[in-house]
């Protein structure tokens, strides 16, 4: 997601960050642990010196997140207490309704459930905890990094993925046999089904 990042860094308390979508892949979660946990004692300050999370300061001087929430997740649940947060916009001065909708306008919420479904803006979560699973996210992201497709400037790209994934495997596949999940997946993304998906990178 492309951001006119503002050079203006705070430290935020991860327990504060206002998540602007439903749900997260928590194998992808999984995998952001360990990650981090094989490098938190030797490049552990480097890695979040250069992985700052993008956020919009809201109503009532909230900060909202608007990408990384896996990582914040993450980060989180690794007992991270703070973390280096860059301010793409400043939106404190609009009201809880008006700032929602701007927000929504510019596509930087994500208000779809686990089970694609759209919800209204007051059942988004209030805290990185509360986000619930999507199996399928995380069937998405697995499928990236083995080359179904490519990493796209498209916000939510995703969960564009993910959708359509939810629409053509069966859940007790992707929560029972994830391996024949991806190469399930891996078969449709290289096909002309999901050609209007981004970063398609199948064959005409």
């Amino acid at each position: 997601m492309p951001y006119e990042i503002e050079p203006q860094l705070h430290t935020v308390p991860l327990a504060t960050l206002r998540p602007t979508q439903m749900t997260v892949g928590l194998r992808e979660v999984a995998n952001k642990r360990q990650q981090w946990r094989s490098i938190a004692d030797t490049s552990g300050p480097a890695f979040l010196g250069s992985h700052m999370i993008p956020v919009v300061i809201g109503p009532k001087q909230q900060y909202w997140l608007i990408d990384h929430h896996h990582l914040a997740r993450a980060l989180h649940d690794e007992g991270l207490e703070h973390v280096l947060v860059s301010v793409v916009a400043r939106l404190d001065r609009l009201d809880k309704a008006a700032f929602l909708t701007f927000m929504d306008n510019r596509n930087w919420l994500h208000t779809f459930d686990r089970h694609g479904e759209r919800r209204g803006y007051a059942d988004l979560p209030r805290k990185l905890s509360k986000m619930t699973d999507d199996p399928y996210r995380s069937l998405a992201g697995e499928v990236r990094r083995a080359g179904g497709y490519a990493k796209s400037l498209t916000p939510y790209s995703e969960f564009l993925w993910a959708d359509f994934f939810r629409h053509h495997i069966a859940e007790k596949l992707v929560l029972d046999a994830f391996e024949k999940s991806i190469d399930r997946a891996l078969k449709l993304a290289h096909g002309k089904s999901t050609a209007h998906l981004p970063g398609w990178c199948g064959k005409d």
